[in-house]
């Protein structure tokens, strides 16, 4: 259950793994000068880029407060894989603390509260008409897997301000033959350099099942991120995790070939420590 509901969280940004199910919001499409836009604001032009992530967990309908959630997806820019389109080489992590006191929570009454990571993901880009379009290469050993091509991101312009609109509705079938079911929501604001102290904002919310340790059933999860372009310049306790606990998560992978090594592994807790 929980593996499940990890995939389902962190699986792309933009788009869904199950083409049929991504719904365009209202307004415009991507021109040219949209994706565009939306890439140097999303991975930047070749250096790493970091998303940094804090939000809260509430069990739904009553509102519950019943965890905190930090962390940060960090993203390089490459040559795309094919003509016109261009990749993402990034990895990701996410914590949970404690709501009131901000301690790190890895366990609920005996009930493991593994963090969130995700070694690698392998993004391209495109534009097909008026649609930007993705995949996401992700998983090691026997389960790497390519998801996608999906589409359904709207991009509108607000004065100087972009706004690029990812609804994602999830529904399959899980191994044990039960479903899986969530709605989430990605709202990206890019605002033009040098009008605000942070140009490139993410809000998000995702409702679904919440992890067994956090009580399961129906719960409701809202982060906002911004964008820094350093790993020095993320929060104190954030770096402190990564230091002492995921060093890999450093940096985003520097190439093609640090994913090949990774997806060689023959399971994903293999990947701890990789490349020092």
């Amino acid at each position: 259950m929980f593996a499940t509901f990890v995939a389902a969280i962190l699986t792309v940004l933009v788009g869904s793994p199950h083409p049929a199910r991504a719904q365009t919001a209202g307004g415009g499409g991507f021109s040219a000068e949209a994706f565009d836009a939306w890439v140097a604001a999303r991975i930047g032009t070749g250096a790493p880029v970091y998303w940094y992530s804090e939000g809260t967990v509430r069990k739904y309908p009553s509102g519950e407060l019943v965890a905190r959630m930090e962390g940060f997806d960090t993203a390089r820019r490459v040559a795309g894989s094919a003509p016109g389109r261009v990749d993402q080489l990034s990895r990701k992590t996410y914590i949970y603390r404690d709501p009131k006191s901000g301690a790190r929570l890895t366990a609920v009454n005996g009930v493991a509260l593994p963090s969130i990571k995700y070694s690698y993901q392998h993004m391209s880009y495109w534009l097909d008409g008026e649609q930007l379009m993705s995949t996401v290469t992700q998983g090691v050993g026997k389960g790497v897997r390519t998801l996608g091509p999906s589409g359904g991101m709207a991009a509108e312009k607000i004065g100087d301000t972009w706004a690029f609109t990812a609804p994602v509705y999830l529904d399959w079938k899980t191994p044990n033959g039960g479903a899986y079911q969530a709605f989430e929501n990605y709202d990206f604001f890019i605002n033009p350099a040098g009008t605000v102290s942070q140009p490139n904002q993410l809000s998000w919310v995702r409702y679904g099942d919440l992890p067994p340790a956090l009580g399961g059933g129906p719960g409701i999860m809202h982060m906002v991120s911004w964008r820094v372009d350093s790993f020095d310049a993320l929060p104190e306790p954030i770096k402190d995790y990564v230091r002492a606990e995921a060093p890999l998560w450093l940096a985003p992978p520097k190439d093609v070939a640090e994913i090949k090594a990774i997806q060689a592994l023959a399971a994903e807790k293999d990947v701890q420590g990789f490349g020092g």
